[in-house]
């Protein structure tokens, strides 16, 4: 069985399947806030378990 979810994704991407603005990516990026990116040429992509791993490492959990 496939999936049709893509490994690399663009800003846009990212917004539609998990929320986070495209702005708020570029703010990210700038303040190097630990989200990891690949830049190939001008074109800047999101590796899905890259997205997963950082929403999983800032998980607080409530008493």
């Amino acid at each position: 069985m496939t999936t049709d979810k893509k490994d690399w994704l663009t800003a846009k991407d990212v917004h539609s399947e998990f929320g986070f603005s495209t702005s708020t990516l570029a703010k990210w990026r700038m303040n190097k806030i630990n989200l990891k990116f690949s830049k190939m040429g001008k074109y800047i992509r999101y590796a899905r378990s890259d997205i997963e791993a950082f929403i999983e490492s800032n998980k607080v959990e409530v008493a």
